[in-house]
């Protein structure tokens, strides 16, 4: 591939996940100073709504009739003033949830819109693509350090960070109508709603599949806990610069991807599933014990954080990984369609907001953090076990979904 064409994707990937990166992982600290605590799960959750759009929106419009740079430029320039508009938003929990939910509306289908320009023009694709994805990991490093490290003052309290996610959103905006042409992938004509979510999935009676999807689905719930209220906790606490620290996370992340294919090796599918949700449980339990009333104990923290890796690439990307295996070539896209759809749509949906009356229950004369965590470390050590004595993965391939 062109020097050139890489360099312009892996800007993409960059810019992509900086804007993600650079407002939604403090943006629950902002909304709990200001006035929006109690709230904070049920306004994430916009997230969940916004993945289940996401499908339909692309398959449905913008991969048929458009060249997919031009809407990822356009949905850009809409997410980076939609996020100035967040910073007005005053403490209704209700508008605050649908301004958001129009920011990510806007956001969430250029993820696979991004992925589509960069695909697009590789040749090797498992040799390429993951050289180029990285960046958006980096870029997501990137804006955490600039949040916790080179904004002044305590920015995760203030609209700091939307503005600069605006910022660089719109820059981006712009910079996608230079990206190479992408043309609309799919035919023109009649599309099925349930085809687009992958549904036609449910009509697979494989007990691993179903496990998978299941036990997957249920691992957001904890994931969520995370996702929505690490910021806000390791704030709390009294940790400095907690969206820096938080890139502790995603820098594990990308060193147990590239540890990935020996753990596959190793251990098999079934274990690298049951070691990734077994550490959400671990690392629960790590931030439940973490701190004390003169403040955080900070090695616990950070192997706390540096867990994610595990959590996040062994459970998540694993399982993507095991459906692209797993099915043939004509029932992959609608298998990986209904995951993304029950992870990332449903069971986010539904993990945010149990994360948000869980926070809310126990937030008497503040939040107990501590009973916070171990409610999710023992959900995600019962759903460990449940699928560690439910999977079976014999090595055969799926047939394919009618």
């Amino acid at each position: 591939m062109d020097t050139g064409i890489r360099a312009r994707l892996s800007l993409m990937m960059f810019l992509q996940y900086f804007v993600w990166g650079a407002w939604f992982v403090p943006f629950a600290t902002y909304l709990t100073h200001h006035g929006l605590g109690d709230s904070v799960g049920t306004i994430y959750s916009a997230q969940g709504w916004a993945a289940i759009a996401a499908p339909l929106f692309v398959g449905a419009i913008a991969d048929r009739y458009f060249s997919a740079e031009k809407v990822l430029g356009i949905l850009h320039l809409f997410s980076g003033g939609l996020l100035f508009l967040l910073s007005a938003v005053g403490a209704d929990a209700g508008v605050m949830f649908f301004a958001t939910l129009g920011a990510l509306l806007a956001y969430m289908p250029t993820i696979a819109l991004a992925n589509s320009v960069a695909l697009s023009r590789l040749q090797d694709t498992e040799k390429q693509f993951p050289a180029i994805r990285v960046f958006g990991t980096i870029g997501w490093i990137v804006a955490g350090l600039i949040v916790g490290k080179l904004l002044p003052g305590d920015a995760e309290r203030t609209a700091m960070p939307l503005y600069l996610a605006g910022g660089v959103s719109l820059a981006y905006g712009l910079y996608a109508f230079t990206l190479p042409n992408t043309a609309p992938g799919a035919e023109r004509g009649p599309v099925s709603l349930g085809a687009l979510l992958g549904l036609d999935a449910i009509r697979n009676s494989d007990r691993s599949f179903w496990t998978l999807i299941v036990c997957s689905s249920l691992m957001m719930i904890p994931f969520s806990f995370y996702n929505v209220y690490a910021n806000p906790f390791l704030d709390q606490i009294g940790m400095k610069d907690p969206a820096a620290i938080q890139t502790i996370g995603q820098v594990s992340e990308v060193g147990f991807l590239l540890l990935l294919p020996l753990f596959f090796r190793w251990v098999g599918i079934k274990g690298v599933l049951f070691v990734g949700m077994a550490a959400w449980a671990v690392r629960y339990v790590i931030f439940a014990y973490g701190f004390t009333a003169e403040g955080p104990i900070e090695p616990l923290i950070y192997l706390g954080l540096a867990l994610h890796g595990v959590g996040f690439d062994f459970v998540f990307v694993a399982a993507t990984i095991w459906v692209g295996i797993r099915f043939s070539a004509e029932a992959r896209s609608r298998a990986q369609s209904f995951l993304a759809l029950m992870t990332w749509g449903v069971g986010y949906l539904i993990g945010s907001n149990v994360a948000n009356l869980v926070q809310v229950g126990t937030a008497e004369g503040g939040t107990d953090w501590r009973s916070f965590w171990l409610l999710p470390a023992g959900f995600a050590a019962v759903t460990a076990v449940v699928f560690l004595v439910i999977f079976r993965d014999r090595g055969v391939k799926a047939a394919a979904v009618a």
